[in-house]
């Protein structure tokens, strides 16, 4: 009975943590929420799933979201993509010295101005590998590639002009870092395996 309990204990210690990393690992763009009509900085987070380098990042921009300004990156080019209009529509980060590496991630960032209106801003994003695979996080939230998704509410910040910094009645929403972000969501679940591990160690020592 006490040898159930414990590999119990320890298949579920392995799920959680099966679980926070799966959730670490997607291609994410923060913030998650944001003001109608603010200039946001934005930050996409580009972790590697592979044992091969990451080489290149698309992000595709959502539909009334305006971006001129990008944060340069050494070790990395950066392009955008344009429509038959000239509005950029997508930004195109390409390796120059190696890439990400495994076990790695990197943050790219640039300054977005949001639609005035309220809503949900799907960030379609392709992750290039040095092997020439292409990861498309590209699907709904519940698909294994899934898009990050940034929701929009009611604000006072206005996007009448290209300054790339972010006013301050809408500086509450950017506050929200890409760090923090990540630390809150990831909290629960690294609190949980501690939690299983340590019942796993006092089950043991009672076997013992």
């Amino acid at each position: 009975m006490k040898w159930t309990k414990w590999m119990s204990s320890v298949l579920v210690a392995g799920a959680v943590l099966t679980l926070a990393t799966a959730a670490q690992a997607h291609v994410n763009v923060y913030p998650k929420e944001t003001a109608t009509g603010a200039y946001e900085k934005y930050t996409v987070r580009v972790p590697v799933e592979k044992d091969v380098n990451t080489t290149k990042v698309k992000l595709e921009f959502p539909a009334g979201v305006k971006v001129s300004t990008v944060q340069p990156i050494p070790g990395w080019s950066y392009e955008f993509e344009k429509d038959k209009d000239g509005r950029n529509t997508a930004l195109v980060w390409t390796a120059t010295d190696g890439g990400i590496k495994a076990h790695e991630f990197m943050e790219f960032a640039f300054v977005g101005a949001n639609p005035k209106e309220e809503g949900s801003l799907a960030w379609k994003a392709y992750q290039t590998y040095a092997d020439g695979e292409v990861v498309e996080w590209t699907g709904d939230k519940d698909s294994k590639t899934p898009a990050s998704v940034t929701t929009v509410k009611a604000g006072v910040g206005e996007a009448g002009h290209e300054h790339g910094e972010a006013q301050t009645p809408a500086a509450a929403p950017a506050q929200e870092t890409a760090s923090s972000t990540g630390s809150s969501n990831t909290l629960p679940l690294v609190l949980s395996g501690l939690a299983l591990l340590i019942s796993i160690v006092g089950l043991f020592r009672k076997k013992a």
